[in-house]
């Protein structure tokens, strides 16, 4: 089973990279036979959803080249762990817009949250809930957050040392997830 760790801020001088590469290296470090992988959206150069072809009707087939190697990214993935920043109370327009650039490849698979943000990225978190919502993803109940103000300290990534066990906690649920969903 293959997990994407999404990185969903594509600012420049993004807080999120620090956060995504502490998940991504405590996630490689277990021995469960999950292999977990950063995905950074950046790198991606997803456009405004524009297509006149609705994704959920595109059948993993899209016009665009960008969002079509996007789609074979994200369809790789049996669960995801997206790595939000909390933007203005919500999740960042970014994400969301890559998000529905696509359809099915998100459809039934498993997903867990970190967050982080002047609120610890909470809302973002509760925003996503309900979004994955709709293409009936398995969300993991628990969720790492990060404080801007505590966990940043001159704005390098330095989280608390009980956030090493909470991170092995979400890792556990989201891996009894996926051997459900794939039994």
């Amino acid at each position: 089973m293959k997990v994407g760790i999404v990185l969903g801020s594509i600012r420049e001088g993004r807080m999120g990279e620090g956060v995504a590469r502490w998940v991504t290296d405590l996630a490689q470090g277990r021995d469960t036979g999950v292999e977990y992988e950063l995905v950074d959206l950046k790198e991606f150069n997803v456009p405004l959803l524009e297509s006149p072809v609705v994704p959920g009707a595109a059948n993993k087939q899209y016009d665009n080249d960008q969002v079509q190697e996007w789609s074979n990214a994200i369809d790789s993935f049996d669960g995801f762990i997206f790595v939000t920043p909390e933007y203005n109370h919500s999740i960042p327009g970014a994400f969301k817009n890559a998000f529905d650039a696509l359809g099915s490849e998100w459809f039934g698979k498993a997903v867990a949250f970190v967050g982080y943000g002047a609120s610890s990225g909470v809302r973002a978190i509760e925003a996503w809930r309900l979004i994955v919502a709709n293409f009936q993803m398995l969300q993991v109940r628990a969720a790492l957050e990060f404080n801007l103000f505590t966990e940043f300290p001159e704005g390098n990534f330095s989280p608390e040392d009980r956030k090493i066990q909470e991170a092995a906690n979400m890792f556990t649920d989201l891996e009894a997830m996926l051997k459900k969903v794939n039994a």
